[in-house]
């Protein structure tokens, strides 16, 4: 029989040893359960995302609500109210939108027939441009004006790709109405756990990163609530401005223009592109005056609100250079979607913290 040999003590783990490996394996295990729950509920980080971005915008709004005497305690109503305003607030003008849609898909439907049947008829303001109007006459004689029955375009447009495009159309718009209810549903948890939330998230950070730490995180959120701020504030004013301008040039469905004026001015130079295409559907109707009118005071206030207004809002409570915070809204724009339009400015602030670290 083979005698086993003594135990070392010197060959034994210390229980500092055991410790550091125990704690080491528990931090494995930890980080491997996040990253697991993550990948489970991967299909719904952009919706809390969104969730998150929407109660940073209103958070100092909820404090203020809490503290009226009327409120006060009544967490679960205060959360579905903020919840229901919300709702509405995109509800109500995408109703809007959609109803007048579908007032105008009649006139549209006899006009596409129209073109089918007899072609386009040649705008009278193109035969009094100061050049090319002979060229663009011969174009759209051969193009255009000619019954467009035969066209490769409407040979295109037979009913297999009309059912297509439908549903990939429907099942967009379902995923949109299934990704904003979900959002309202982590909006209201979210405001229903109030300052309990805020205080543990401060707590935690404090805790995992130091003051510091606590410090940039709240440094982030005031980035976020700056941009919501920046882009809603200044994309409603620019909307009614431009509205008024519709308006006065005589512009038909003026609310639906202003409204789409103002979503689209919300992201950065985009307003022109709204106000350019009524400005050439007044050139079309041969409102030459009234269209370079629209042009000038459009570009006026974009230009006013995008260089000054804007920077300024977003700036001011983020602390960063108007550079800094353009290449963060395009740039957030182009990595992460429509999301990162609020996500880039606040990642901005982090580099804009490191830098001053590493210089002072």
């Amino acid at each position: 029989m083979i005698s086993r040999p003594p135990d070392n003590p010197a060959e034994r783990p210390s229980p500092a040893d055991r410790l550091k490996k125990q704690r080491a394996a528990s931090l494995v295990l930890y980080i491997g359960l996040v990253l697991l729950a993550l990948w489970v509920v991967r299909d719904f980080i952009a919706v809390v995302a969104w969730a998150g971005v929407v109660a940073i915008a209103l958070w100092p709004l909820l404090r203020k609500v809490e503290g009226n005497r009327w409120f006060t305690g009544r967490t679960t109503l205060i959360a579905a109210l903020l919840t229901l305003v919300i709702a509405l607030l995109v509800v109500l003008p995408v109703g809007i939108g959609i109803a007048q849609a579908l007032r105008e898909a009649h006139d549209l439907n006899d006009w596409f027939k129209g073109a089918r049947e007899t072609g386009i008829a040649l705008p009278d303001f193109i035969e009094r441009l100061p050049f090319g109007a002979q060229q663009i006459s011969a174009w759209w004689q051969a193009n255009l004006a000619q019954p467009l029955r035969d066209s490769a375009a409407m040979k295109g447009l037979h009913s297999t790709t009309a059912m297509m495009l439908g549903r990939r159309f429907g099942a967009r718009a379902l995923h949109a109405v299934m990704v904003f209810v979900f959002m309202l549903v982590t909006l209201f948890v979210i405001f229903q756990a109030g300052p309990r939330l805020s205080g543990s998230l401060i707590k935690a950070v404090r805790r995992g990163f130091g003051d510091d730490g606590a410090d940039l995180m709240q440094r982030m959120a005031a980035a976020v609530r700056g941009t919501v701020s920046g882009l809603v504030v200044v994309g409603l004013g620019e909307g009614a401005l431009l509205g008024v301008a519709y308006f006065v040039t005589g512009l038909p469905h003026v609310a639906l223009l202003g409204f789409v004026t103002a979503i689209a001015a919300m992201l950065p130079f985009c307003a022109p592109i709204t106000f350019g295409l009524a400005a050439l559907w007044l050139l079309a109707q041969g409102s030459v005056a009234a269209a370079v009118g629209l042009v000038l005071f459009g570009s006026v206030v974009v230009f006013v609100a995008e260089h000054f207004v804007r920077p300024v809002l977003i700036g001011n409570s983020t602390r960063l250079p108007f550079l800094l915070v353009l290449f963060g809204i395009l740039g957030g724009a182009e990595t992460f979607g429509l999301l990162g339009i609020f996500i880039g400015p606040a990642l901005m602030t982090v580099l804009m913290v490191l830098w001053t670290d590493l210089v002072r």
